[in-house]
């Protein structure tokens, strides 16, 4: 049998002279001109291309070309010494500027660069740039936005995948881009957003943060992120639950939260009603309470002050029908703040069943019908189970301390919380390293932050009581701080 010889088609050689034939693909081969012509014309239209998309890069090139042309090096020299001396001028007078215009885009490019050097490797390694028609398909990486711990870097999926894909393979991407820790944030459909731990800005304890002038209810100072940047609580229309096993930092939160009113509480904007059940935390400062709200601890009073907040709450409601829908804080209308610290006693381990009822009647109130009228409930608990805190879902806003089981994440912060990265029972035992470390997921955001509140010591509380409530005791001194780290 003669085999078919030429480019054009050719059957592969088979000394069985019964085997089938076997046909090769034609091969066309394309003239050697033809390959540099079109490889010149994309290196053209690469150029022009990078000349359109930086015309800074641009302006500078033409004026260091210029400057050689006329001054040779003694004008290049001088030109780069007028540069440097404008930077520095620039760093020392506006360092925002210098940071936004200057090594904030320098920072992300680097980053970027580095990421693109590795890239591939590890989205090979981890199974993330699967194969396709004998072709490896890598997604594409996408912006690299630089902060003081962390760098978020924009990922373009691969079709048919999914942020879980990447969620599923977080620790291999955190040690291949040498983070300490990597989490996954749902972006724009196609995209995903990868959370890069560089540093732990949260390493160490924080001391408490200075007293601001002016009181934002949207936004009350009490800690840093995982980022470096500060980290506020929303009061203002929604209520927020604090949960954390013995000794994580809940009071840390409360604390704080307090702290950061005292402006508006001297004003009369703001009144802090504090149930305090186990008399070692909120105690402490009671003349604050005292001096600018109310203060109960035994449970009989803790019902009756829940009910009158409700009773409060309801005439106010009354008073704004038909007249507003939100409310503004003011004098004859504050806003009215209810800390309730261990709240599990007083709704699940309260041996009265009827005052148990009648507390956890009043709180199902407050968080159902007191976001409009200016009353927010801000609750303390260990246990967060659902046969503990029946009304859990009533609070929008969730902070998460150290817990001690992993199903109980989710609990709190809501379903798949863990798997976003929001590791509670991994945060340390050790007051110095996991003291007040928590995640956060509000509302508005459906991804958990980490964060940690500032060190409200008991010298914090007694110098807040002598100097906003100098007239009122500043509580039981023998007692301790209990949680306050």
């Amino acid at each position: 049998m003669r085999n078919v010889t030429g480019e054009q088609l050719a059957q592969v050689d088979n000394p069985d002279p019964f085997a089938s034939p076997v046909w090769r693909s034609p091969v066309y081969r394309t003239p050697e001109f033809i390959i540099w012509l079109v490889q010149l014309a994309r290196l053209i239209w690469r150029v022009i291309w990078f000349v359109l998309r930086h015309p800074l890069v641009d302006a500078a090139a033409g004026l260091v070309t210029v400057i050689w042309l006329k001054a040779r090096w003694p004008g290049v020299v001088a030109l780069a010494a007028v540069v440097l001396a404008g930077l520095v001028l620039l760093r020392a007078w506006r360092p925002v500027w210098f940071t936004r215009l200057v090594s904030g885009p320098v920072r992300c490019r680097w980053r970027w660069w580095y990421y693109r050097r590795h890239w591939q490797s590890v989205m090979t390694i981890t199974r993330l740039a699967p194969a396709y028609r004998g072709r490896v398909i890598v997604p594409v990486l996408g912006k690299v936005t630089v902060t003081g711990c962390t760098d978020r870097v924009m990922v373009a999926l691969v079709s048919g995948q999914s942020p879980a894909d990447f969620a599923a393979r977080a620790d291999g991407l955190a040690h291949g881009f040498r983070a300490y820790l990597c989490r996954v944030r749902s972006s724009a459909p196609g995209s995903v957003m990868l959370e890069l731990v560089r540093r732990d800005a949260l390493a160490d304890p924080m001391p408490a943060l200075p007293i601001p002038e002016v009181t934002d209810l949207r936004a009350l100072p009490v800690g840093k992120r995982e980022d470096g940047t500060l980290f506020t609580v929303r009061l203002q229309g929604t209520h927020l639950l604090i949960a954390g096993a013995t000794g994580a930092g809940k009071g840390s939160y409360l604390w704080g939260l307090v702290r950061a009113l005292l402006p508006a509480m001297a004003a009369g904007l703001v009144s802090v009603w504090a149930c305090d059940p186990k008399l070692m935390e909120l105690a402490f400062g009671r003349g604050l309470f005292d001096a600018y709200g109310r203060y109960a601890a035994d449970p009989a009073d803790i019902a009756a002050l829940l009910e009158d907040a409700v009773a409060q709450m309801q005439a106010r409601a009354r008073r704004f029908a038909g007249r507003q829908r939100d409310h503004s804080p003011t004098e004859q209308e504050p806003f009215i703040v209810i800390l309730v610290d261990e709240i599990a006693f007083l709704t699940t381990y309260q041996a009265d069943r009827k005052l148990r009822e009648r507390i956890l009647a009043a709180l199902a109130t407050l968080t159902t019908q007191g976001r409009a009228v200016g009353y927010c409930v801000v609750a303390a608990l260990q246990d967060p189970r659902k046969e503990v805190l029946n009304i859990r879902n009533l609070f929008p806003d969730k902070i998460a301390l150290r817990l001690d089981e992993p199903s109980q994440v989710d609990m709190v912060l809501g379903d798949g919380a863990r798997d976003r990265g929001a590791f509670c029972d991994q945060i340390s035992s050790d007051p110095a390293t996991g003291a007040g470390v928590a995640y956060v997921r509000l509302e508005a955001a459906p991804d958990p932050v980490r964060v940690r509140a500032a060190f409200v010591s008991d010298d914090d509380i007694r110098d807040m009581t002598a100097s906003y409530a100098p007239g009122f005791p500043s509580g039981l001194a023998a007692l301790p701080a209990g949680e306050a780290l």
